[in-house]
């Protein structure tokens, strides 16, 4: 599959991997400048890119994990959801989980995207659903009693 990918600004950097298996392709902050990130504050990082996820697939944005786990930085809304039809820069909500300011260099990793399908379904609404064993067992409802 091919993706086509515009730079908005001339110093962004596109998307890699970090090996021929890695499931994700990082994206970059586009910035030559550090952005700083306050405690428990988010704030939008662009990438400098727009690109044409295919029809019938989307880009899902997850956190890098050395990111994560080591600087407690994060998307804002945990995984985002960049649709086939969206044609804008790549914007990273990034979050900061801790207590202390956190800083993003110009042109660090800052996200990954995997490309992925989804279904296009129909609602639709009846009187009734099926049956099932579980039923209306919600949250722990099939784990340790």
């Amino acid at each position: 599959m091919k993706i086509n990918i515009k730079k908005l600004d001339a110093d962004a950097v596109l998307p890699t991997r970090g090996s021929s298996q890695a499931a994700g392709y990082d994206l970059y902050a586009k910035s030559s400048e550090d952005t700083v990130i306050p405690p428990h504050k988010t704030v939008m990082v662009g990438t400098g890119l727009a690109m044409e996820i295919p029809e019938g697939y989307f880009g899902a944005i997850f956190a890098r994990s050395g990111l994560a786990s080591k600087q407690g930085l994060r998307p804002a809304n945990c995984v985002g959801v960049v649709d086939s039809d969206y044609r804008g820069e790549f914007m990273i909500a990034l979050h900061n989980d801790t207590d202390e300011e956190r800083v993003i260099a110009g042109k660090e990793r800052i996200a990954q995207m995997v490309v992925m399908p989804y279904l296009s379904v129909e609602f639709e609404e009846v009187e009734e659903l099926n049956e099932t064993e579980r039923g209306e067992g919600g949250f722990g409802s099939t784990g340790r009693k």
